[in-house]
């Protein structure tokens, strides 16, 4: 026999084992992944019906569902109510307001002082952001009994009800530094400070600044009210 020959049969027969061999090889390892996909596949469909039989489980559902449902009934309820805008009233709709709801912001302004425009913006962008709380406000020059009525001599004033009750006031800017470029997060912690509204959970601070693009003109009421507006 030509060695040549034999030399290169045999590593032709050689090389025919190997890859017969990968090809068990192969297969075997596909069938495995194959096995053990089924296996975890079957684990998890075990595992996923046992969690929708736990009663447990369900119950906690249930209760999520049902604490959902009724938050949404509130904020729906509150809304119906004027809560989550900040709202112009009239003297005639003040009692109403003031006494409708729970807790009540009402803020006494001038619609000339450029610092009752300053606290109109700081007070429209935490109207949504606490819907517990009404807010709203009203023009003291054209609401005289009851500028009389709660002493109402500095604007702008903001007056906290709880229950129809009047019990804190901030007047002008003097709670907030004596200053007008206060951040809107100041006037918030000073609020919740005071219980009128509540701490925002999870929530980052408005830090937005207060523009002094405002016409500072100064004009006197027709009520006899001094501005804290210089």
């Amino acid at each position: 026999m030509d060695p040549e020959g034999f030399k290169s049969k045999m590593s032709n027969l050689n090389f025919g084992n190997v890859m017969a061999a990968a090809a068990r090889d192969y297969q075997k390892e596909m069938l495995s992944n194959e096995k053990a996909a089924t296996s975890s596949k079957a684990n998890e469909d075990f595992d996923l019906d046992e969690l929708m039989d736990d009663p447990e489980l369900e119950k906690l559902h249930a209760d999520r569902i049902a604490a959902l449902k009724k938050e949404s009934e509130k904020r729906q309820a509150l809304q119906r109510q004027g809560h989550g805008e900040y709202r112009d009233i009239s003297e005639g709709d003040f009692l109403g307001e003031v006494t409708g709801t729970e807790k009540v912001i009402c803020h006494f302004y001038h619609r000339e002082f450029y610092r009752c425009k300053i606290m109109d913006k700081h007070l429209k962008s935490l109207a949504p952001c606490h819907l517990d709380t009404k807010f709203i406000r009203i023009d003291a020059e054209n609401s005289p009994f009851f500028v009389t009525k709660l002493g109402v001599q500095t604007l702008p004033c903001v007056i906290l009800f709880s229950k129809g009750i009047a019990v804190d006031r901030l007047v002008g800017f003097q709670d907030l530094g004596a200053k007008d470029d206060f951040t809107t997060a100041r006037l918030e912690k000073l609020l919740i400070k005071k219980g009128i509204i509540n701490e925002r959970k999870g929530e980052e601070d408005d830090e937005e600044e207060t523009g002094n693009g405002y016409n500072s003109r100064s004009v006197r009421s027709s009520v006899n009210i001094d501005s804290d507006s210089e």
